[in-house]
């Protein structure tokens, strides 16, 4: 973040006294990367108290639909297009803040705790800016980018990458505000994004390759973007497979092992299925209701299912929309 200038230290005399007290605290996260089995730290904007400041229009994004996804996709498969997946490094850190328009607020952020000796460890010129509130340190620093928290990041980062897509002249889909295309060579190019996983195809390799080469120096030039060439890729938590000729095949082998896991009662692994749902399926529920605690993991068991069947798993579909008119008061059957 020091690197990529996300924002700039203030004295607080610099401040109006309405910049101090909208100033939200930055917190650390650290997390596992499920694929990769790597730990990711993040520094975030708690902007949970913003909510009140911002309207819908302010923090809504455009995320690409399903549909378009799916239906793209299969034209990849039926045309046998090259296909990459890309995944932009720090992407709402690479987009600008807007300038505050006159007699409103800058955005200012509190880096507290540990934070601050950390921060002063990597750059000494912060410690003038250290003050004492409450008997702890605090560092006051303007936002000068989009940091994560922030409820219009997304939104931000959208309107950025839509005019870099429209410079390079691709020409948006009417019906999908996240899908693309530009015609080079005479065949058809398709963009497809969801924030910062993204999805090129066209029938030349080398035009990808094009594509790669421009995506990097734009948003690659601290850390390289993450490109995926082949048959198989993995995109928004889905395995995308075009090994068969005109032919696509999506999997959640993952999501759905990780379902079976988190479930507490476990199935035998040599017992087969032909079908998601018994015979009885669209009888009324037998046995007792279950406890708030079974309750609760059959409800969140069949909105994962939800979202599974959507995107790899049309079989269970009908059997997960009986459930999910179940969850209120659900039986042991359940």
């Amino acid at each position: 973040m020091l690197l990529r200038d996300c924002f700039t230290p203030k004295f607080v005399q610099d401040m109006t006294a309405s910049e101090r007290k909208k100033a939200h605290s930055a917190m650390m996260l650290l997390a596992e990367k499920q694929f990769e089995k790597t730990i990711k730290g993040r520094l975030v904007f708690r902007g949970d108290g913003t909510c009140e400041r911002l309207s819908q229009v302010d923090t809504a994004s455009p995320t690409a639909s399903q549909e378009a996804i799916t239906t793209t996709c299969v034209i990849d498969a039926h045309e046998g297009r090259d296909v990459m997946t890309l995944d932009v490094p720090n992407a709402f850190i690479q987009t600008y803040m807007p300038e505050a328009k006159e007699g409103e607020d800058r955005v200012y952020m509190k880096i507290t705790g540990m934070m601050v000796q950390i921060l002063i460890d990597m750059a000494p010129e912060y410690c003038k800016y250290v003050v004492l509130e409450n008997g702890k340190r605090v560092i006051y620093v303007r936002v000068l980018r989009a940091i994560y928290g922030m409820l219009q990041l997304s939104l931000l980062f959208y309107n950025q990458f839509q005019s870099d897509l429209e410079a390079k002249g691709f020409v948006f889909n009417l019906y999908d505000p996240c899908v693309a295309n530009k015609v080079v060579n005479e065949k058809q190019q398709t963009i497809r994004f969801h924030v910062d996983d993204l999805m090129s195809s066209h029938m030349d390799p080398k035009v990808n390759d094009e594509f790669a080469e421009w995506l990097n120096m734009r948003y690659g030039s601290i850390q390289p973007c993450k490109i995926v060439r082949g048959k198989i890729h993995r995109y928004l938590g889905m395995t995308l497979d075009f090994s068969v000729k005109g032919k696509l095949k999506i999997r959640m082998d993952d999501y759905v092992k990780n379902m079976l896991e988190d479930f507490p009662v476990k199935f035998n692994k040599d017992s087969k299925q032909e079908t998601p749902a018994g015979n009885d399926l669209l009888e009324a529920g037998k046995g007792k209701l279950l406890n708030a605690e079974y309750r609760q993991i059959l409800h969140t068991t069949v909105a994962r299912g939800l979202y599974v069947s959507k995107r790899a798993r049309l079989d269970i579909h009908p059997t997960n929309t009986i459930l999910a008119s179940r969850v209120q008061e659900p039986t042991e059957s359940d």
